[in-house]
C-alpha cells in the first residue's frame, strides 16, 4: 500500500444536508469517511438522509464503489445535535449564504470541536477571512468550495485566508485530492475566482436576453458550442438557483461596485418564484 496516498479524515461533519451539504457527505462518506450530517428539525434531517442513501445507491450501482448499501449506511449519522460533531476531525459548513446564519452556525460548531479539529466553509462568495475573524481559532479554519453537484464535479476551490495555517493549506489540498477532485487554490477575495467569473458571465447572459439579443437556448448554445462551455451559462443558473446567484451578486456589487448590479429581469424572475430546477422554471421549464 502506498501510504503517501492522499486520505480523506477518519470523522467529518457536515452541517447542512441540502443539495450542496448531501454532496459533500457522500464524498467523504464514499472515500471511507464516518460522517455525521447535523440538520435543523427531524423533517430536514429525514430529508437529508434520503437525499445521501439514494447517492449511495447510485454510485453502487455504476461501481463507483463496492460492498454492500448496508456496509455504506452504517458510516452515516443524520442527527439534530451540534453535539455529535465532537469526535469530528474536520466539519464543514454547508448552510446557505446568509452572513449571519453562517457566523451563527460556525460558531456553534466550533464549540464542539477539540482544539485539534478543523472547521471549513462551503460558502461561495462570502469572505473567508471575515468569518474566519468570528471564530476562536481562525488558524483551523478554511474555505473549501464544493461545486454542484458534488458527485460529478471535479472541482473544489480551496479558499486560504489571512488566518489559515500552513498545516491547514496542505491538508485542504490533500484532502480535495483524495476525494478525485481537483483543487484550486485561491486567496480570500470577493467572489474568490469561480462565483466571480461565473456570476459575470451569467450576468451578461441574463442582460442579453433582457435586452432580446437571442434567446436563452441560442445563447447558451453559443457557449457550448463556441467557447466549449460544458453547460450555458443560463442553465446553469437554473441549476444553481436564481435566488442563490442573485444573492451573490448583490454581494458582489457591494464589494466590487456596479458591473454585478443584477439585471432587472432576473430581479422579477426571483420575485415571481422562477428560480430554476429546483421551482421547475427558470431560463427552461422542467
Amino acid at each position: 500500500m502506498n501510504t503517501s496516498e492522499p486520505v480523506v479524515p477518519a470523522h467529518v461533519g457536515v452541517l447542512g444536508g441540502g443539495r450542496m451539504g448531501g454532496g459533500i457527505a457522500h464524498a467523504f462518506l464514499t472515500k471511507g469517511a464516518s460522517v455525521v450530517v447535523v440538520e435543523r428539525d427531524e423533517p430536514s434531517a429525514s430529508a437529508a438522509r434520503e437525499r445521501i442513501q439514494k447517492d449511495i445507491r447510485a454510485s453502487l450501482e455504476r461501481g463507483k464503489i463496492e460492498g454492500t448499501f448496508e456496509d455504506w449506511d452504517a458510516k452515516l449519522a443524520v442527527t439534530t445535535s451540534y453535539q455529535d460533531f465532537g469526535p469530528c476531525e474536520l466539519v464543514v459548513e454547508a448552510v446557505p449564504e446568509i452572513w449571519d446564519l453562517k457566523v451563527e452556525s460556525l460558531q456553534a460548531v466550533e464549540k464542539e470541536l477539540s482544539e485539534t479539529a478543523w472547521l471549513a466553509t462551503n460558502t461561495s462568495s462570502l469572505s473567508v477571512d471575515g468569518l474566519a475573524e468570528q471564530l476562536q481559532r481562525p488558524d483551523r479554519f478554511v474555505g473549501l468550495h464544493f461545486f454542484n453537484p458534488v458527485p460529478a464535479s471535479k472541482l473544489v476551490e480551496v479558499v486560504i485566508s489571512k488566518h489559515t495555517g500552513e498545516e491547514l493549506r496542505g491538508l485542504s489540498v490533500a484532502w480535495v485530492k483524495a476525494l478525485g477532485k481537483t483543487p484550486v487554490v485561491v486567496n480570500d477575495a470577493p467572489g474568490f475566482a469561480s462565483s466571480r467569473l461565473g456570476v459575470a458571465i451569467a450576468l451578461e447572459a441574463i442582460r442579453m436576453v433582457e435586452e432580446g439579443v437571442a434567446s436563452p437556448a441560442d445563447i447558451d448554445a453559443a457557449m457550448v458550442l463556441g467557447y466549449k462551455f460544458p453547460v450555458g451559462p443560463l442553465e446553469l443558473t437554473d441549476i444553481v438557483g436564481l435566488d442563490v446567484r442573485l444573492g451573490i451578486a448583490e454581494y458582489l456589487e457591494s464589494t466590487l461596485g456596479e458591473r454585478f448590479a443584477p439585471p432587472q429581469l432576473m430581479r422579477d424572475m426571483v420575485a415571481r418564484g422562477e428560480l430554476g430546477r429546483k421551482s421547475g422554471k427558470g431560463f427552461y421549464s422542467y
